[in-house]
């Protein structure tokens, strides 16, 4: 068995292990989402976290680890007597990226429930992560179906596995934590909610700090169970605060004053809904017990908010996570009270005793992260070159209604066009090729019904084997590669446009989010074109490219299509599933160079001739229009829409514009 890296040890993250050690006081926190750069040691604290907690008593040979002390009367393997049971380690449970649903909540074998009415039912990850720890590295890549299994699961304390009415339930009480690198894409601001406390993490800048990162390591490289040994003394340490922190827990006081703090905390940063308040209320009292302490204090819902609140305070992709520290303060001022005022000195040992963090020391609230632009940023980098603009800000973005792609496609998961999915609305029946997931219980019985005589049936029961087992085929919604062509060069360089068009291309970019595509974004200017974002899931990086973007030269509108039809090709190499939307954003001018408009012409082809499907945002303006962008898209067999029509309430027919262009 590999000797994992002792927690202690870990150099830094004062928050990240301050957020774990909370959790594994109390699961009621609700776990942890970490954000942070890759190499930032998230998933090395994580998983030395799980060598500190307690060990835990279970039935022997239960598969869902009942306590042997108030066994769960529902458990599939129950039911049990109270009372002997054995011990073990507390488990952590890694969640695969690519796991179906039937790994994580387990699965009934249908055959057998149909023929004889028997829930056999074979285990998921959830019942083995029961009382332990459920890690899930780059939860942000998960299906959104299995994220909100996971965290219902996770809320409830139970998990449900239902298959055409029948059912079975079981015990999934365990720590919940997610590890996200956001370049890669962010989650939903519904699941981000549903983690208790999230932390930012990023290397340190401190060279000595580095350094010590760097001797650590290596020196757990070169022989982990000497390394373990030499932090033996801490780590039991620690295993034995969080024992007490357990004990003491049930004994801590939330008062009135406290309760009135971390409302009016929640109020002030206007977070939707009232699981910010439980989930601060929780984090305070683990944070009291951590201390060796019975009362709330204002410290402990201070930094009770600095965990609990940044990702609740978000309202859409490019806002910049943390919280303004100097309204926090203002806030707790405004609001303290005899009963926990905070004017108690803290634990001088704080929650960093033993090598952890102080109870003071809040997650940085910046986010740590260079691509993401702050609300309003200012100050952009002038450009260089003859004739360019420096980079301007974009206008508001506004609700825009969806472009789909035409068709039926059997992309990842998400909402913009129609799929072949396994989730959505039964459309029809076919053999299942391996696994059967999703039983279509009409089709399978009159595949069954014509042999029953040959099978000898004489009870009721009806006699079903493998081959009349079908499939049921689901048409739900997709993501789709959505890659912007923007054209950045001299005749979209008034400021008032270009703010116009960032602005629109924005919203466009929010809208990708919200239907969980991927975005790329191609840029053209002067001579060439480049790609300045490659396919992501990050819109935010997209938004970030997009706020510094300049302006200035000549339109070679010709190389940005090229550009863009090389990406795609690329692109279709890495997943062949996910299907584009190009979305060109230009006034359909094309100069420099011999034939600009006829190159641009042949280039456009080639996207219709792949059927590629396409929008044109026409950015001319003034009183005289020639209609380049509208002759642009009928090469590129798309539809052509003004900046106007982008807004929800004037674009209804732009989608049928595109089909019925496509059928045509």
């Amino acid at each position: 068995m590999t000797t994992p890296f002792p927690f202690t040890a870990v150099v830094g993250q004062d928050d990240l292990r301050l957020a774990l050690l909370l959790n594994a006081v109390s699961p009621a926190v609700g776990g942890v989402l970490v954000r942070g750069e890759k190499g930032t040691a998230k998933s090395t604290a994580v998983r030395a976290l799980s060598a500190l907690l307690p060990a835990v008593a279970v039935v022997p040979g239960c598969r869902f680890s009942c306590d042997p002390n108030s066994p769960d009367p529902e458990c599939p393997d129950g039911p049990h007597e109270a009372g002997g049971g054995t011990e073990r380690a507390a488990r952590m449970v890694e969640l695969p990226v690519g796991a179906s649903e039937d790994r994580l909540v387990g699965a009934l074998d249908i055959e057998r429930a149909l023929a004889e009415g028997v829930k056999a039912f074979e285990p998921g990850l959830l019942a083995d992560a029961h009382r332990g720890i459920l890690y899930v590295d780059e939860v942000n890549l998960l299906h959104d179906h299995l994220v909100d299994l996971l965290l219902d699961a996770a809320a409830m304390g139970a998990s449900y596995v239902e298959r055409e009415g029948v059912s079975v339930r079981h015990a999934a009480k365990f720590l919940l934590v997610g590890t996200m690198n956001p370049e890669e894409g962010e989650l939903r601001p519904q699941l981000l909610d549903r983690f208790g406390l999230t932390v930012e993490v990023a290397a340190s800048r401190e060279p000595d700090q580095r350094v010590e990162v760097v001797r650590r390591r290596l020196a757990y490289d070169d022989d982990p169970a000497a390394f373990a040994a030499k932090w033996a003394r801490e780590e039991a340490a620690v295993r034995q605060r969080i024992v007490a922190a357990r004990e003491l827990l049930p004994q801590v006081r939330l008062g009135d004053a406290a309760l009135r703090q971390i409302a009016a905390t929640c109020a002030a940063f206007e977070v939707d809904g009232m699981r910010a308040d439980i989930v601060m209320a929780r984090t305070a009292t683990a944070l009291a017990a951590w201390a060796g302490r019975t009362d709330v204090l204002a410290e402990d819902v201070r930094q009770a908010a600095l965990l609990a609140l940044p990702h609740r305070r978000r309202r859409n992709p490019f806002d910049a996570p943390g919280l303004d520290e100097d309204k926090l303060d203002e806030t707790l001022e405004q609001y303290s009270g005899d009963d926990g005022d905070g004017d108690d000195e803290p634990d001088p040992d704080g929650p960093g005793g033993g090598g952890q963090p102080a109870p003071d020391s809040g997650p940085q609230g910046d986010g740590g992260e260079a691509a993401r632009p702050e609300a309003g940023e200012g100050g952009q980098p002038q450009a260089s070159g003859a004739g360019e603009q420096s980079a301007v800000r974009a206008t508001e973005p506004f609700r825009t209604k969806v472009l789909s792609v035409p068709g039926v496609g059997e992309g990842a998961a998400g909402r913009r066009s129609r799929a072949r999915t396994e989730h959505g609305r039964t459309t029809g029946a076919r053999r299942p090729q391996g696994t059967l997931t999703k039983l279509h219980l009409a089709a399978t019985v009159q595949a069954a019904a014509p042999h029953q005589r040959a099978r000898g049936r004489s009870g009721p029961g009806l006699v079903v084997r493998r081959d009349d087992l079908r499939q049921a085929t689901r048409e739900g919604r997709e993501g789709n590669l959505v890659l912007f062509v923007v054209d950045a060069s001299g005749s979209m360089a008034a400021r008032q446009r270009m703010s116009a068009v960032k602005g629109a291309v924005l919203s466009l970019l929010l809208d990708a989010y919200q239907r969980r595509d991927k975005v790329g974004l191609v840029t053209f200017r002067g001579t060439s074109a480049e790609v300045a974002l490659p396919p992501t899931s990050s819109v935010d990086a997209a938004a970030a490219r997009l706020e510094t973007l300049p302006t200035g030269g000549r339109t070679p509108l010709a190389a940005g299509l090229l550009k863009a039809h090389e990406v795609l090709r690329v692109e279709r190499l890495r997943d062949p599933a996910r299907r584009p939307l190009v979305v060109v954003v230009t006034d359909g001018r094309a100069t420099g160079g011999p034939e600009p408009v006829a190159l641009a012409g042949r280039a456009a082809r080639l996207f219709a001739a792949e059927q590629v499907a396409s929008v044109v945002v026409d950015c001319e303006s003034g009183p005289v229009r020639l209609g380049l962008a509208g002759q642009l898209a009928g090469e590129l067999g798309g539809t052509a829409v003004t900046l106007d029509e982008l807004r929800a309430d004037s674009i209804a027919g732009l989608v049928k514009g595109i089909q019925g262009r496509r059928a045509a």
